[in-house]
């Protein structure tokens, strides 16, 4: 029997998991004994979430999902359960979904006359993560059907009508409380909607080999600790200030200075030992009521901003959030990028609308600089500077790629489902977001988390990472109703 556990922190596409599948039975595994591995676990699943279980309706489709539910259906009989089975679209001759569905004797009903009593727990297996397109006739009205019963669902692989590379649907779909997939998850079991109609995750091990992996290569990732864990530094006890990171933030004028304020407060909760707010005298001045451990210093010109960029002991700036002034925002972002200095340089907010019609130019500054970048778009923002990449329908991580190829640098596009990627095609999806970071001054915080860890010395794609995940734990810890303010000094609780 199946050991029901997290195997890893991978994503295989559905094209991925196809070839785990051919090089798993090419090794001399039998199909037929992954399917029964399969069946087995979601049979376990329904048993451990449904032990007072009247009837069990199981939704079988053509293909190798609808196996898995007739080893279910069978397993389930004989553990006393009543099991009904309604399937439309019989499997292909000589598949293993066909010798599954033989050994099943309990009889098929017609999808058409699905009906849904009180007590039952439905098995949806009609499609899993491969599926393209739109449930139609029969296959959407089950769909809606027991979505409006309110009927618990465990569904195989994914619930059916969305898609296992983007998680979007493009009509009718199912919603699961419990989603059983195996080997790997999906980027459609993080991405959302998909995340949000998975329900509980299970990954189920049912002899794959991890060997497959070193085959497959894959680039795309579940974001969390095993991912930058590694990277990040640890302090030695003879370090000082400047040795643990110096990190400029810009700020934008004296009515607008809480957003750098909430960076330097995040990049100082994440470990960077010196900060130092950049801004006109007036900015200074207001910001000198409100911070102590915080350096000022006035910049009020490109000539400015050209003499902090050539400064070697800031090791990262972060610039946009609350800078507004777009056309001195456009030249500063420029000199930063032109100065011969190897550093971390944290792209956010404004800078996006100051190279709207640029991005271009701005793209071609990055790669012609020393420094390393991170670009941190809303998908708003993201649509401004990439409208073509907009218009592409890509799922959200190939989006987010191809972004980061085309500029260079770093992007995390943020959201729910944050992705971050780098221009070598690396990838994460975020899973821990909630929607307690949907408040004013959140993104100014990761913009600090990303510009201090990058200060203290971390790769730029592993600072996105860690920053990603600090930022979420943080909100989920905090709870509804938090405040930028006390989310920044959340932040270093983990890091």
């Amino acid at each position: 029997m199946p050991h029901l556990k997290t195997t890893g922190h991978e994503l295989l596409t559905p094209a991925e998991m196809g070839e785990a599948d051919r090089r798993t039975i090419a090794s001399g595994i039998d199909g037929m004994a992954l399917m029964e591995a399969a069946g087995h676990a979601v049979t376990d699943v329904v048993l451990a979430h449904y032990p007072d279980i009247v009837r069990a309706v199981i939704l079988c489709g053509p293909g190798n999902n609808g196996g898995d539910g007739h080893v279910v259906a069978r397993l389930l009989a004989a553990r006393g359960v009543a099991v009904s089975v309604y399937c439309n679209t019989l499997s292909k001759a000589g598949t293993d979904a066909t010798k599954a569905a033989a050994l099943w004797t309990g009889g098929v009903l017609s999808l058409d006359a699905l009906a849904i009593a009180d007590g039952d727990v439905v098995i949806d297996a009609l499609y899993g993560a491969g599926f393209k397109g739109m449930l139609k006739g029969a296959d959407a009205v089950a769909a809606k059907l027991v979505r409006e019963s309110g009927a618990p669902v465990v569904a195989v692989d994914l619930p059916s009508g969305l898609s296992g590379l983007s998680g979007m649907a493009e009509g009718e779909h199912f919603r699961a409380d419990h989603t059983v997939t195996f080997f790997r998850k999906k980027p459609g079991h993080l991405l959302q909607p998909g995340r949000a109609l998975c329900g509980e995750m299970h990954v189920a091990d049912i002899g794959i080999s991890l060997r497959v992996l070193d085959v497959i290569k894959p680039m795309l990732f579940e974001n969390g600790p095993y991912v930058y864990q590694e990277a990040l530094p640890r302090p030695s006890v003879t370090t000082h200030k400047y040795a643990r990171g110096a990190v400029g933030v810009f700020s934008g004028e004296a009515h607008a200075t809480g957003a750098a304020r909430l960076c330097a407060t995040s990049a100082a909760r994440v470990g960077a030992g010196a900060l130092t707010l950049l801004g006109p005298d007036a900015a200074l001045t207001a910001m000198a009521a409100h911070v102590t451990s915080a350096m000022l210093r006035r910049v009020e010109t490109v000539m400015d901003v050209e003499a902090i960029a050539a400064d070697e002991r800031y090791r990262a700036l972060v610039i946009g959030p609350g800078f507004g002034r777009y056309r001195i925002l456009h030249e500063a972002v420029l000199a930063i990028l032109a100065a011969p200095v190897q550093r971390g340089v944290v792209l956010d907010a404004d800078v996006f609308s100051a190279f709207a019609l640029e991005g271009e130019v701005l793209f071609a500054a990055i790669k012609a600089s020393g420094a390393t970048v991170a670009m941190t778009p809303h998908e708003g923002e993201f649509a401004r500077l990439f409208p073509d990449l907009m218009k592409a329908n890509l799922p959200k991580h190939e989006r987010a790629r191809a972004a980061a190829k085309l500029a260079g640098a770093v992007i995390i596009l943020k959201g729910a489902d944050s992705v971050i990627a780098s221009p070598n095609r690396r990838a994460a999806i975020n899973a821990n977001g909630g929607p307690e970071l949907a408040t004013a001054g959140s993104g100014d915080v990761l913009a600090g988390i990303v510009g201090g860890l990058l200060a203290r010395g971390m790769a730029t794609f592993e600072a996105a990472c860690a920053a990603v995940h600090l930022h979420a734990a943080a909100g989920m810890r905090l709870g509804p109703g938090l405040v930028a303010e006390e989310l920044a000094m959340e932040i270093g609780r983990e890091a």
